[in-house]
């Protein structure tokens, strides 16, 4: 039996709009979320780190470079009491304070409703990260826009085509589609080098409309951030495509076939 999973208007759209209607709710209850990535209370005591501490922070980030060949972007305190929560360009991670163990997973405040602590600092990151990238977008943008949300996407992926088919739809419904560049087969494969030509043509819309619909793409170069919008991507935990980033930050992950 075919069990193909079918990425549907009525789907997405009200993810988008269930979702941010709850980060409006959330917003309005003042989480304790700051635009680092930690919570007020763990960046109230960030700001307050010894000279002993920021010294030993460095020697973590260079155990892990030096052990690991991670880069760690950045390094704080993390919800949990001897671990340190590093961002690397693989994605979040934590390390014991003493640099011994490190963790890979998600972190939940079991006094805070299940409250997933390694989400809310990405979700700031997503948000500061996307930043950096304004202006690099392929856009098809609503004509009475009331959501933004951003797509990492690769023009062979089955199911980002399915969702391309439906633009004018989530554009109807006043929903501005952003794509960022994820080619799933990395920096060396013609998926990379065609997803370059596409940002570098001189109607983005129309290469990316023949890309995604099967079209040979003509050849281009240019300085495009295609490759700096992968590792954007696989740095925030994207493995897959499309990867849709909603207005608070929170994601719509690919789906799978089963």
């Amino acid at each position: 039996m075919n069990n193909v999973k079918i990425l549907s208007i009525g789907f997405i759209g009200m993810l988008v709009l269930t979702t941010f209607v709850v980060s409006v709710d959330r917003a309005i209850a003042g989480a304790d979320i700051e635009t680092n990535g930690v919570s007020a209370s763990t960046a109230s005591q960030s700001t307050s780190v010894s000279t002993d501490h920021a010294s030993n922070w460095q020697q973590v980030k260079n155990k892990v470079r030096r052990t690991l060949q991670l880069n760690v972007s950045s390094i704080a305190e993390s919800p949990v009491p001897g671990l340190l929560q590093v961002m690397t360009e693989r994605g979040l991670f934590y390390v014991s304070s003493d640099g011994r163990y490190f963790v890979q997973g998600r972190i939940f405040n079991l006094d805070a409703d299940m409250r997933n602590e390694t989400e809310a600092a990405l979700t700031s990151t997503r948000l500061s990260g996307l930043e950096e990238f304004k202006g690099t977008f392929i856009e098809y943008k609503a004509d009475k826009e009331k959501y933004v949300v951003n797509v990492f996407t690769d023009i062979t992926c089955g199911y980002c085509r399915k969702l391309h088919e439906q633009m004018s739809d989530y554009n109807d419904l006043g929903i501005t589609v952003r794509y960022l560049a994820f080619p799933r087969a990395g920096l060396d494969g013609q998926s990379y080098k065609d997803m370059v030509s596409v940002w570098c043509s001189e109607n983005q819309q129309k290469a990316m409309n023949d890309a995604k619909g099967g079209a040979q793409v003509p050849a281009k170069s240019c300085n495009a951030k295609v490759a700096e919008q992968y590792a954007f991507g696989q740095s925030i935990g994207v493995n897959g495509t499309p990867n849709i980033i909603l207005p608070d930050g929170s994601v719509i992950p690919w789906l799978s076939a089963s």
